[in-house]
C-alpha cells in the first residue's frame, strides 16, 4: 500500500507517526510519499490542524497521534 504523510518541521507527533510507519514497514508492505505542508498551500490549508496526516486516493485515513497499532489496522 502505498499513502502520503502530511507533515511539517518541528512536530513532534509527526517524528512519532514517521516512526511507527518505518515500524509497520518491517510487517507488511507499506511505502510513503512524505509531503511537507509548509511547502504547499493548498495542503496547509487543508491539513494545518490536523498533521500527521495519512491520506490515501483522497481519503485521510489517520492523523494526530498515530500509534504503530493503528498503522497496522490499515491492513
Amino acid at each position: 500500500m502505498h499513502v502520503l504523510f502530511y507533515t511539517k518541521s518541528g512536530c513532534h507527533l509527526c517524528d512519532e507517526a514517521k516512526l511507527m510507519l518505518q515500524l509497520a514497514q518491517e510487517d507488511v508492505a507499506l511505502t510513503w510519499t512524505e509531503i511537507n505542508i509548509e511547502d504547499d498551500d493548498d495542503s496547509h490549508e487543508k491539513y494545518m490542524l490536523m498533521i500527521p496526516v495519512i491520506e490515501k486516493d483522497g481519503e485521510v485515513l489517520l492523523h494526530g497521534s498515530i500509534g504503530y497499532v493503528d498503522v497496522l489496522e490499515l491492513f
